[in-house]
């Protein structure tokens, strides 16, 4: 007979039970000291029923289990086991009362909640937990608060609830900060925040270099010697960064008491699949951790390789690769309560999805680190991001350094090549590279996408490697004569090994100067080599495909060199951060001899990654071809375009590392008692939108300001953050400061080169689908219709101008343009707009490339149109409109008071950002300040409507 589905999931409930080390026993045949752990089924309940299971811990009730067939929710369960934990009879041995551990099951989904917790709530589980380690738990829970246990079953109180690791946390001492960064000692508390409110699910975002290893240490020892955490799982992407993170672990010193972390805890590096049962950290790789819950040996080369590059891979059987990760069942050998704790670092999004039934596993806090989340990080974390410190406040906090972009482009790079048939082209076997010739019999044709796996063009790859050495030291790193050291990705290792040969030649070095790391080196160590190119001043240049991709800390590396594209953005930055990490100068002169300081790196792109949409985090240098000294003048005329502020306060954080003590005193007495990083910190805070966002909303009184008021709020902070670079003073000797180590980067040079090969392509691709745009909607969108028309009967209304916004914001993917805010689209569309007329077509387009308004749409459109020869600004327009307006009032013999022109201008701002103007709109800011509608007709008198009807036409003509 088909068992009924409860009894079904009693049978899986029963199997699961016995996997755990639980004794299941029938009621009537109930022995509860026949093992630590004894689950009674249908256990009566006076008054309550039965309890489908009751669990007994060295002869004392501890708790429930309520079986439910599969697919029952359980959550709405809960009240009902709840009730079962207390119905225990008068008399018998229990842990406490009610009883403090309640289960509900179906055998396929497992709830826990432990009753001893400051509130409990709970949680999904694996599986059930061992009598053994619950039997721990109670022990040590009533040890540590001194709470005798109850025999008799008498009720303890309330107050006397012994205290768990949930507990414990809402007593941890004060944080100490010395060696801490700021955003570290942040990262550290919003943590220990969300740790005690029980979220399950943490994550640490912070820039690449910021010391998000170093962090997490401390708060991982703070969570073992104060919380009580008995052990720590951290997992890493690969076994190299695992040994690494060991000697992290290894050089931590604790604050509390000068022992390092080592030597007070055991910290095991796992390297097969054998724990150390007295550790307290373990660091092991995603796919060992898997290995080991299969009960399958893995083999070492899969433990070098990362997580992202196995991708679907899975350790089967044979220990071949192939397929989706197997599910994972329980095994008695790793209990689910194995780690309290575990960290994630930089696992990559494969962890969180096909990877995920892992972490999962455990009955543990998950806390992940990450320089690059992804949407589907953040889900599994469930959006609880406790620390947000990304690369450009990283820059003004002196814990990175920012980059620019060297572009190289060829021909064949760009659109392949051709090879005419008759000639001999040599065919090389992936696998072996043995060689043979043959002659082609037809034309061979192929793309740059088939470049360096189908086809491997030597001039290409020679021509990028020469253009790369004969800038070097003019344009790239001007007036040096050591190369920099620099890591080159290449795309497979075949791509590396030609690369590498080819670098050789074209420097004139020899084997020592250039050298291949991957996971095919043989003869020395890829550790060694890493080490070698860390701390020696050979090799120059690494040429690498993913080894070195993520987390491998080498911070003299000066400069990042693309030969491969990259499609995720995540990847992407990964890989950009090799160059981020601070160095000091001491250290860096120890192999780079005639390096100065490292206060930059430089990202040379022959592959044209730089240029797609992946690349979220822009260099805060996007001024670069104006000097410094206009910068600060623009600054101190009250110029707060978030383009200047940003190139400014990337200039600032750069010249910060190079001043002098007397130069740091200097500043200090100008800008009254703040430092340079203090300045640069608060223009890089100036620039989240977030700030101007709530700014707005605070000024407004509104949840959705609009985007006058986000732009209004948004002046008035950066207004604030730059105040101090009003002191002439300040500018004289921040000038002063600039012109004495100008010499050190020829940032020209490096410009003109990114300008005429970065993003021309893109560019051209943006103001085509935009033209498009307009063509495909004039006679279906009024602002567009108006436009082309033009009478003045029909002119062009505000709500005119946001209809064809709206049209644009939903056709973004179609124009190419990416990342827009949710709340101020303008913000970007209008911007990438304007930024590609002004790289395609400088000489007629005017004004600012960032920062524009709603209403310059309508002076994009009349350009796009060819209505006018010139990209301008409208309000620029509407100024010009004004002038011409007032010469010809005056002309006619009519003259303006002081108070009448004050009013005319702040009409004609008004049509500027609004393209006309109504009576009820003196009801209104600025109007409503100066005397709204009543003063305007004292000073008018009846003219003012004639000429709101005159500025209405004339201005946004």
């Amino acid at each position: 007979m088909t068992p009924a589905p409860e009894a079904e999931a009693r049978q899986q409930i029963d199997r699961l039970l016995e996997q755990a080390g639980w004794q299941v026993q029938d009621a009537g045949a109930a022995h509860i000291h026949a093992a630590c752990g004894v689950a009674i089924r249908e256990f009566s309940l006076p008054g309550f029923g039965f309890a489908d299971y009751l669990l007994y811990i060295d002869g004392r009730a501890a708790g429930v289990i309520e079986a439910k067939k599969v697919g029952t929710t359980l959550t709405g369960v809960e009240v009902q086991s709840a009730r079962y934990t207390q119905g225990l009879p008068f008399g018998l041995p229990r842990w406490h009362n009610p009883l403090p551990f309640c289960y509900e099951s179906t055998g396929v989904e497992t709830c826990f909640t432990n009753g001893l917790d400051p509130e409990p709530r709970s949680r999904n589980v694996f599986a059930f937990h061992r009598p053994e380690n619950l039997a721990r738990w109670l022990d040590a829970a009533l040890a540590s608060d001194g709470v005798a246990s109850d025999l008799g079953g008498a009720s303890l109180a309330a107050e006397t609830l012994p205290q768990t690791f949930l507990a414990r946390l809402q007593k941890m001492p004060e944080l100490k900060i010395e060696g801490l960064w700021p955003a570290q000692i942040t990262a550290i508390a919003n943590l220990e925040g969300s740790l005690k409110k029980n979220r399950p699910r943490s994550l640490i975002q912070m820039a690449t270099g910021s010391g998000k290893t170093f962090t997490s240490i401390s708060a991982i020892y703070r969570l073992i010697k104060f919380g009580g955490a008995r052990r720590v799982l951290f997992l890493v992407d690969r076994a190299n960064l695992g040994r690494q993170t060991l000697k992290e672990f290894q050089q931590y010193v604790s604050p509390y008491n000068n022992f390092k972390f080592t030597e007070e805890y055991i910290v095991q590096h796992l390297s097969s699949n054998r724990m150390d049962r007295t550790a307290r950290v373990c660091i092991c790789t995603i796919q060992r951790l898997y290995s080991m819950l299969k009960g399958r040996e893995l083999p070492d080369d899969l433990d070098e390789e990362s997580v992202a590059e196995l991708g679907a891979a899975c350790c089967a059987p044979t220990g071949g690769i192939f397929g989706e990760p197997e599910p994972i069942e329980y095994n008695p050998d790793f209990p689910i309560e194995d780690f309290d704790i575990i960290v994630t670092d930089e696992c990559h999004r494969s962890i969180y999805n096909l990877w995920r039934q892992v972490l999962e596993y455990f009955d543990a806090y998950l806390i992940g680190l990450t320089a690059t989340p992804s949407k589907q990080t953040f889900g599994f974390f469930h959006k609880n991001l406790v620390m947000e410190y990304g690369h450009p406040q990283a820059v003004a906090d002196g814990v990175n350094v920012n980059y620019d972009v060297y572009r190289i482009r060829t021909a064949i790079g760009e659109q392949g090549g051709k090879v005419e048939a008759g000639y001999y082209v040599d065919k090389r076997d992936r696998e072996t590279r043995a060689v043979r010739w043959e002659q082609l019999d037809d034309d061979f044709q192929y793309d740059a996408k088939q470049l360096d796996r189908d086809v491997v063009a030597v001039d290409q790859i020679r021509t990028v490697i020469r253009a790369f050495r004969d800038k070097l030291f003019t344009e790239i790193f001007p007036g040096r004569s050591w190369v920099p050291k620099t890591l080159i990705f290449a795309k497979d290792d075949s791509h590396a090994e030609d690369i590498v040969k080819i670098v050789r030649e074209e420097f004139g070095k020899g084997n020592d100067f250039a050298q291949k790391i991957t996971y095919r080196t043989t003869g020395d160590t890829p550790e060694n080599l890493i080490k070698a190119f860390r701390t020696s001043p050979m090799p120059r240049i690494v040429v690498t495909v993913d080894m070195i991709a993520t987390g491998t800390d080498i911070k003299a590396v000066e400069c990042v060199f693309f030969m491969r594209m990259v499609k995720s953005r995540a990847y992407f930055e990964q890989m950009k951060g090799r160059g981020v990490r601070i160095i000091n100068d001491n250290d860096l002169q120890a192999v780079t001899p005639d390096a100065i300081s490292k206060d930059h790196f430089v990202i040379v792109d022959a592959i044209g990654v730089c240029e797609q949409d992946q690349t979220d985090s822009l260099p805060m240098e996007r001024k670069k071809n104006v000097g410094f000294e206009k910068l600060l003048q623009a600054v101190a005329f009250g110029n707060c375009e978030i383009d200047v502020i940003s190139s400014v306060a990337a200039r600032l954080s750069r010249m910060e590392k190079k001043l002098t003590p007397q130069e740091q005193k200097q500043v200090m007495e100008l800008t009254g008692g703040k430092s340079l990083k203090a300045l640069t910190v608060d223009l890089v805070a100036a620039l989240e939108p977030d700030q101007h966002i709530a700014a707005a909303q605070k000024a407004s009184g509104q949840q959705e300001p609009d985007a006058k008021q986000i732009r209004q709020a948004a002046a008035q902070i950066l207004g604030a953050a730059a105040r101090p670079l009003c002191n002439p003073d300040l500018r004289a000797l921040l000038f002063a400061i600039k012109q004495r180590n100008e010499q050190i980067i020829d940032t020209v040079s490096l410009d003109a080169v990114i300008f005429s090969g970065f993003t021309e392509e893109k560019a051209k691709n943006v103001v085509e689908s935009f033209e498009q745009f307009i063509e495909a909607n004039k006679d279906e969108i009024t602002a567009l219709q108006v436009l082309y028309s033009r009478p003045y009967q029909q002119r062009l209304r505000f709500a005119d101008v946001q209809e064809l916004a709206e049209k644009l914001v939903a056709q973004v993917e179609q124009l190419r343009i990416y990342q827009t805010h949710p709340l101020g689209w303008e913000k970007r569309v209008p911007d990438e707009l304007w930024a590609a007329y002004r790289k395609l077509e400088a000489g007629k387009v005017r004004g600012a490339a960032a920062n524009h308004i709603l209403t310059d749409l309508v002076s994009l459109v009349r350009f796009a149109m060819h209505q006018e020869n010139e990209l301008v600004p409208f309000p620029e327009k509407v100024q010009v409109n004004f002038r011409a307006w007032v010469e010809q009032q005056q002309a006619s013999g009519r003259r303006f008071t002081a108070e009448q022109r004050k009013w005319l201008e702040m009409i004609r701002d008004h049509i500027a950002a609004n393209l006309q103007i109504e009576t009820d709109d003196f009801d209104y800011a600025p109007f409503a300040q100066e005397g709204g509608i009543g003063r305007v007709w004292q000073v008018f008198g009846d003219d003012l409507n004639r000429i709101l009807d005159e500025l209405n036409q004339t201005l946004a003509a």
